[in-house]
This record gives structure tokens, C-alpha cells and sequence, in this order.
């Protein structure tokens, strides 16, 4: 899927953590707006989450910190993420960063997107079709 179609942007508005399952919940909602649709996330990705969202610092960093420090070392730094496409129940997003004058697009899992996405502070966007396809 191309992302020059109509890009929605959403706000992260629930994290669900239930530490006997290997499938933990994100809630995207648009913003404005009353469409809202989970998506399933790993524990550890969903745990990065919920600590950005409640401003929990770790003695070291974690993956997710140590790749937001990385990117910013590097003079880059995080213009959005978009949700991008949704294949056979499993959703891709594309990290979008800006490194000088150069603009790139790196496909990744949305959790991790998320993740870096709720740690800067940056834009989250989900593909109009792919809001359609989730039927919410």
C-alpha cells in the first residue's frame, strides 16, 4: 500500500496489560472522532508503552530508549509513525524520520513504532483503508 491515501491521526487512549497472556491490547482512536480499534502487542512492547505514558524512568536504558537515543545521536529525529497496512489480521506501520534534509520511511512492527512514537512525543497516523478494513 502506497501512503499517499488519507492519513488519519489517532491518539493512543488505552494500554490493557495482562501478565498471564502472551497478548496484550493497544487502543487507537482518532482524534476528533469516535472510530477506535486495538491492536495486539507483545507484553515487553505494551510494558515500553505504558512506562512512557507514565513517565516511569529505568536505571538503564531499554531497547525502546536506547533506539530513541541512538536516532537522536545520529541528528535525526522522529517526524511520525503511520499505521500503514493491515495483511491477514497482522498490521505494519513505517517510522518516519527526518535526518537533515534527507526524509526516510523504515518499516517496523507498530508496537515498536508506537513505542518510539509515545516516547517523542511524535504524531501517530493509521491509513484511512486500513481504519476501513478494521470495520470500527
Amino acid at each position: 500500500m502506497a501512503e499517499d491515501g488519507k492519513l488519519v491521526e489517532v491518539e493512543l487512549v488505552k494500554i490493557v496489560i495482562q501478565e498471564r497472556s502472551d497478548q496484550q491490547y493497544i487502543f487507537l482512536r482518532e482524534k476528533g472522532g469516535e472510530r477506535t480499534f486495538p491492536i495486539v502487542i507483545g507484553f515487553f512492547e505494551a510494558a515500553a508503552i505504558d512506562r512512557h505514558v507514565r513517565g516511569v524512568e529505568t536505571p538503564r536504558p531499554m531497547t525502546h530508549d536506547l533506539l530513541a537515543r541512538t536516532i537522536g545521536a545520529l541528528g535525526a529525529e522522529i517526524l511520525k509513525i503511520v499505521v500503514n497496512r493491515l495483511h491477514e489480521n497482522t498490521f505494519y506501520a513505517r517510522l518516519h524520520l527526518q535526518a537533515g534534509t534527507e526524509h526516510l520511511q523504515i518499516d517496523c512492527r507498530p508496537s515498536d513504532a508506537i513505542a518510539l512514537a509515545v516516547q517523542a512525543k511524535a504524531p501517530i497516523y493509521v491509513a484511512e483503508e486500513v481504519i476501513e478494513a478494521v470495520g470500527m
